[in-house]
């Protein structure tokens, strides 16, 4: 099968692979080359593939689409990330989820400083057309 990890910026994967065994919101499942076409909505957890060698890799991946067609298996996903095992990868998964806190955090109080500004500014237009006669 070939295994395609699409996410909005990059093709992270793009391999043969013998088995894929993914996580959707009823449970885990396992996809192998003769199984039937598929779709599945992912829940954030773990992603598998085995290659050809039989060596198993691993990806951490937020929510996401699987499609399985024919030979083709794709995942669309917002993030993901790939890790040789699972302890390197939950190293990973911490660092890249304390940058996206962080910017999450900067985002949040962007956000809540635009909205204090547009209240204000909302609040002083309402009492300058009270002051004028008009309100």
């Amino acid at each position: 099968m070939k295994l395609k990890v699409l996410l909005p910026t990059e093709v992270l994967i793009d391999k043969e692979v013998t088995k894929v065994i993914a996580e959707a919101e009823n449970g885990s499942f396992c996809l192998l080359p003769r199984h039937i076409d598929f779709v599945a909505a992912l829940v954030p957890g773990l992603l598998s593939f085995e290659s050809g060698k039989g060596r198993e890799e691993f990806l951490a991946l937020d929510q996401g689409i699987l499609i399985k067609c024919g030979p083709e298996v794709l995942v669309s996903t917002r993030n993901a990330v790939r890790g040789p095992d699972l302890g390197t990868l939950k190293q990973t998964v911490e660092k890249s989820f304390r940058v996206l806190d962080d910017r999450e955090k900067m985002a949040r109080s962007a956000f809540g400083k635009l909205e204090a500004n547009f209240i204000r500014r909302f609040m002083e237009l309402e009492k300058a057309g009270k002051g004028s006669g008009r309100g």
